[in-house]
Parts: C-alpha cells; structure tokens; sequence
C-alpha cells in the first residue's frame, strides 16, 4: 500500500465513505436509503479449529491469537477479496433497477444489492475492527475501486451484467460460487470470519434462488430460444470456474493447513485432502452441482429443443492448467486456432446475440414467465437476521 494513507479511524468514518459511495454509484433508491445497515454475527458449529495443522484448537478470536503474520497477512487478503467481489456486484448491476420485467423483479434485485452491501459491510467491518491500520486501509480502498472502471480485484466482477438474461444467470451461478467460498470460511479458524458466514449464507440463499427461478421461468416461457440462453450459461459458468482460483495453488494448501479456509464439504468428508488439488476440488464440486440445477430446466424446454448443458470445465479458462487452450464448450474436445474461433461465435454470446436478446425482451411482453405466489422480497428481507448476534 505505498502512498496509501487512511481516511478512516473508526468504522463510522467508514459508514461516511459507504454513504457516499451508494450515492456516487447511483443505487441509493428510497428503499436502499431506508434499510438499516448493520454488521451481523451468527453462530458457528464448534469452537474448536476443524482441520490443518492446528486441528483441535481452540478458534481464535482476535489477531493476538494467531500464530504467525504470515497467516493474518493470508487471512486479511481473503477477507479483501471477499468484500470486493461484494461490493462489485452491487456496480455490475445497478444500471437494471430501472427496467425490470416485473415489480416483483425490482423488488427483489434491490433486495440483492441491499443484501450484497451488507456482505461487503460485514468484511469491511471485521477488516477495520480486527486489522489495525492495514485493514482500514483496505477497507477504505474496498469503496475507491469501481467494476466499470475495470478496478474490482477479480475480472468477473468487472464484466457488465447490463441485461437481465446476465442478471439471472450471474445470480444462479456466480453467487453459486459466492455461495461455495463463503461456506469454505465458515469452517475458518478465525472465530469471526465463520460467524460472519451464517447470515451471508442465508441470505445468499435468496439471491441464487431469484437467479435460479429468473432462468425457469425464461426456459419456461419458451420464447428466448434455448441456443441463446446456453451462450449465457457459458460465458457465466465458465467464469465461475476460474473463480476457485487455479490449480496447484500454494495459497489454498497453507489456508488449509493453517485452518483458514477448508473444503466446501469439509466436516463431511473424511478423506485426507490432496493439497495440491484443494482449489480443482472444489470446482468440480460446483460443476456437478451446476449440472444438476440445469438438468431441471430441460424438463420445462419445449419439445424438440436441444438440452442445455454446464460447460466443460476445461471451457473458456483464463487461469489454471487449462488457461488460454482451446476446447469445445460441451465436450471438451480440443481445438485447433481456426476451429475455435468459430467455436466462440458459435457458443459465446457477441455483439449481435445481445442485439437479439434485448429485442426480444424490449419487444416480448410474455418473454418471462409469471412470478406468481411468491412473497414480497423487501417485506421479508428482515426475517433472516432475527436470531443474529448484533454487534
């Protein structure tokens, strides 16, 4: 952080910065202005570390407790990233509250961005509360970074999510990863780190269920043709996939030692871990769960349409072993030069895909299924949080 010199001194400096950043953006609706923000903590499965070298342990709840600098460097640094991607979301998507499908779908994509600013609170809070001068630092530059400026920490977060086909793709999946990391730290031997989780989680539960029903109800509707919403699966599954982080990763192996981070099945599985393979793991796990969630909305496809798929996991790499080759999106079959890029204009959405989807949602009144039964997402977005601990 050379030249980088702290606003803040304590966390209601940071709600000053947090204030002006909603507005600056240009989310700060009536009913985000509204919401009360505060920093939640749930409770956690065992007071003892449950893997690593310090398995048995008691967690520990302030940095005094750890180890070495080495390990609270590690943790601070996931901790950042976190709450980046947090905050991120929030700027990739504000441009969609206004055009809507639905009130219903207002409703509830403001609820996500209200829900996601207070994920990102809940890191920054543990940063300024628990990581001195460094962590209000980072804290503070979580708010001076901006997606549309291509200044997020991680190149997903800083891809427009400008539509709403993106909306409910990036929700179903890319908050399904959100949804992975975050059950990861829960096991984490910092105390704090794994209460944070328990709500984040819950309420991570609703953005990925509004992805998830958003894309059923398309499939449902049967009038975006089923080839253009598998061009959004894979452009957003297949980021999701670098979102584990690559192969063969140091970092991952001595989070797991050190008790930081473990698997997403980690009190469950009762192999010894491989690792050199924590990050890959993972991933696939996410990838059989993704597989499974599509297989669903085949069975809504009009007959005769061709079955929608999770991408390979080797598809559209950018990081790991399988970065920048080229293989077929379904198969995974390897490609030569010529063949892929007609393959990525076959299988990844372009210029004129988007230019046909928002036709068709600008043209289409019925392009969207009914939400029908469903309970007002901001009548209900306190429920989560009413056994929390509120510190």
């Amino acid at each position: 952080m050379p030249g980088k010199v702290a606003k803040i001194g304590t966390f209601s400096d940071w709600e000053g910065m947090f204030n002006d950043w909603r507005k600056d953006i240009g989310v700060n609706t009536a009913d985000i202005e509204a919401f009360h923000f505060d920093t939640l903590y749930g409770a956690i499965d065992t007071e003892e570390i449950e893997f690593g070298s310090y398995k048995g342990r008691r967690k520990w709840e302030n940095l005094r407790q750890i180890p070495t600098q080495q390990m609270r460097d590690a943790l601070m640094n996931m901790i950042v990233y976190q709450g980046d991607t947090e905050f991120a979301s929030v700027e990739q998507q504000r441009n969609l509250l206004e055009n809507a499908p639905t009130d219903w779908d207002r409703r509830a994509i403001t609820r996500v961005m209200i829900e996601e600013m207070r994920h990102g609170w809940q890191m920054c809070a543990l940063l300024v509360d628990h990581f001195g001068y460094s962590g209000k630092v980072e804290a503070q530059k979580m708010l001076e970074r901006r997606a549309f400026e291509n200044k997020r920490l991680l190149g997903a977060f800083n891809v427009d999510v400008d539509n709403w086909m993106d909306f409910f793709t990036y929700t179903d999946f890319v908050d399904r990863d959100g949804k992975f990391q975050l059950q990861m730290l829960k096991y984490s031997a910092f105390a704090p780190l794994g209460r944070s989780m328990s709500y984040m989680l819950r309420e991570e539960a609703f953005h990925m269920g509004t992805g998830n029903d958003g894309l059923r109800r398309i499939v449902e509707a049967g009038v975006i043709p089923g080839w253009l919403i598998q061009k959004y699966f894979n452009k957003w599954i297949s980021s999701s996939y670098d979102l584990f982080g690559t192969d063969h990763s140091s970092s991952a192996h001595w989070a797991y030692v050190w008790g930081v981070k473990g698997r997403y099945n980690e009190p469950k599985n009762e192999h010894a871990p491989d690792l050199d393979d924590l990050n890959d793991y993972n991933r696939n796990l996410y990838r059989d769960e993704v597989a499974g969630l599509i297989e669903r909305f085949n069975g809504a496809l009009k007959p005769g349409q061709p079955k929608l798929y999770a991408p390979h996991i080797k598809f559209n790499r950018e990081i790991g072993r399988w970065a920048g080759q080229k293989f077929h999106a379904q198969t995974g079959e390897e490609l030569d030069d010529r063949a892929y890029a007609a393959h990525l204009k076959e299988y990844m959405p372009s210029a004129e895909d988007k230019k046909l989807l928002l036709e068709i949602i600008g043209t289409e009144k019925k392009w969207i299924a009914e939400k029908t039964g469903a309970r007002d997402p901001l009548a209900s977005i306190g429920e989560v949080r009413k056994s929390a601990i509120n510190l």
